[in-house]
């Protein structure tokens, strides 16, 4: 790598991350702001024939964006256990968060750079849990969900609906510890 591309790299991350949110916004990005940080991820992927898969994974979140967003990078399975290729279940990929005050909401965009898998959803509050809810390219719905969210863990669960919202499946399970 070349001096300017290192230099360009760090240039990029400085310009991407922030230390904190935006005083503007911080009242609303403590509801995923409680999640930045590192978390070691045990992840249970449920198939379709009823296979159960068990792999570990990391997750690391940030304010980014002046403090206006929050992205994470999920990687499974970690980055220190990648075969290559890594096989089934592989992700390597990226999510940003930004709050819409107009809506009340959170826009959310998940790809994964592995798959070429980009899913578009809505994030609010429910109870104590956080519902991102959305749609997948092939019109499946999908609802993901943040819930027992204490300081030093939490679990991610996706669900998807083929029927309009009918019946749900869980797809996976995640179940993170802070780093």
């Amino acid at each position: 790598m070349t001096t300017t591309a290192v230099s360009d790299t760090a240039a990029f991350a400085d310009a991407l991350q922030a230390a904190r949110p935006h005083p503007e916004l911080a009242a609303r990005m403590r509801l995923y702001g409680q999640l930045v940080g590192r978390w070691d991820v045990e992840v249970v992927d449920y198939e379709d024939d009823g296979l159960v898969r068990r792999s570990r994974g990391e997750w690391i979140f940030s304010w980014v964006l002046e403090g206006r967003a929050i992205q994470d990078v999920f990687i499974v399975p970690a980055r220190g256990s990648r075969g290559d290729p890594p096989g089934k279940g592989n992700r390597y990929g990226a999510t940003l968060r930004v709050f819409d005050p107009r809506t009340d909401a959170w826009r959310i965009t998940w790809t994964n750079a592995v798959t070429n898998v980009q899913t578009c959803l809505t994030g609010s509050r429910r109870g104590d849990e956080i519902f991102q809810e959305g749609s997948q390219e092939d019109g499946s719905l999908v609802r993901w969900i943040f819930s027992d969210l204490k300081p030093g863990s939490f679990c991610w669960t996706g669900l998807a609906s083929t029927d309009g919202g009918a019946t749900w499946r869980k797809q996976v399970e995640f179940f993170a510890r802070r780093v």
